[in-house]
């Protein structure tokens, strides 16, 4: 029996390494897309590199995605690459409307071309609802982004939506509300809370500066996340959905358990900076899973608690090697 193919564009990530494992684990042969001029390292891929096939290409250049896609004949693409920081959306607008839009433009044109049947899931964002309409958050809320990254993220979603309508394609997209993951980029505020706490518990520092305390989110682990990314695309009809824990914390709340675990008082380190707040900030995302609950059979696995303790033991771990 032939093993399904699967091409994973932003393989290099969070969720592409947690998604390349599980998809390993069922039995398909994964290709991971690797931009050219990357300087990105494959770390989070390093235990199964001699299991993916990495592919050239780069969302910024059509050729290469037609190319990628002849080479692999994915039966599924999964599509996560992007810039996915938003403070640097801010920096880089135009960029991030490049990758994070545009590229997924490109990339299902590619498919419609090359590998029209195969199944396509795109990364949309909680980050899209922005300046929230309604709480919770369903598949049915309007979207209002209040930052380049959440703007670029509802063309995405929205070019996936029509071109599913006016070609018939297998195209989904699933709004991802905060995943995180000892994976996690050190850039985003959970990874920098739980790699903040680990330096001062090893005294490498002595105190963390942050943004906004008061912004709630509604976080997941990334692991659980990307079962959802696949029962998408395994079922008789193309539908998005939202994929969201149901539960919001404050990022103050996730310092303070993130210290404890730790057996450190937060209010000691934590110093407020004004640099790390928003030009326009999101207040509060709270995702609705009930449809992906109901239709796919989809399941959370992590708690917060289980989430936040992760995240520092990895931290802890990782700086105790480093200074001995």
């Amino acid at each position: 029996m032939s093993h399904k193919q699967a091409l994973i564009t932003g393989i290099t990530g969070q969720d592409g390494s947690y998604l390349a494992e599980l998809l390993l684990e069922k039995g398909y042969d994964v290709h991971g897309m690797v931009r050219r001029a990357s300087t990105e390292t494959l770390d989070r891929i390093e235990h199964i590199r001699d299991q993916v096939n990495l592919v050239q290409g780069d969302l910024l250049d059509q050729i290469s995605l037609i190319q990628a896609i002849e080479q692999t004949q994915p039966d599924e693409i999964y599509n996560l690459a992007a810039q996915s920081f938003v403070p640097t959306s801010w920096n880089q607008p135009v960029l991030t409307g490049e990758f994070t839009g545009l590229g997924v433009a490109r990339l299902l044109d590619a498919m419609r071309m090359k590998k029209p049947d195969a199944r396509f899931y795109q990364a949309s964002s909680s980050e899209m609802f922005g300046k929230v309409m309604e709480v919770p958050q369903s598949e049915s809320t309007p979207f209002y982004p209040r930052s380049p990254y959440g703007v670029a993220k509802v063309y995405g979603h929205y070019i996936t939506v029509n071109l599913r309508e006016s070609y018939d394609l297998y195209a989904v997209s699933g709004i991802l509300f905060n995943h995180e993951s000892p994976r996690r980029g050190l850039e985003f505020v959970t990874r920098k809370i739980t790699d903040g706490v680990a330096q001062i518990k090893m005294g490498v520092a002595k105190e963390l500066r942050l943004g906004n305390l008061d912004a709630e989110r509604d976080w997941g682990f990334a692991g659980d996340y990307v079962k959802a990314m696949w029962l998408m695309l395994q079922q008789d009809k193309p539908e998005d959905y939202v994929i969201a824990t149901g539960e919001t914390h404050s990022v103050k709340t996730f310092v303070e358990k993130a210290f404890g675990a730790a057996d450190l008082k937060w209010e000691d380190y934590v110093v407020m900076d004004e640099r790390f707040v928003r030009p326009a900030e999101v207040d509060q995302l709270l995702g609705d899973p009930s449809r992906a609950k109901a239709e796919l059979g989809w399941e959370l696995e992590t708690s917060f608690d289980q989430l936040v303790q992760s995240m520092v033991e990895a931290d802890i771990e990782r700086w105790q090697k480093r200074v001995g």
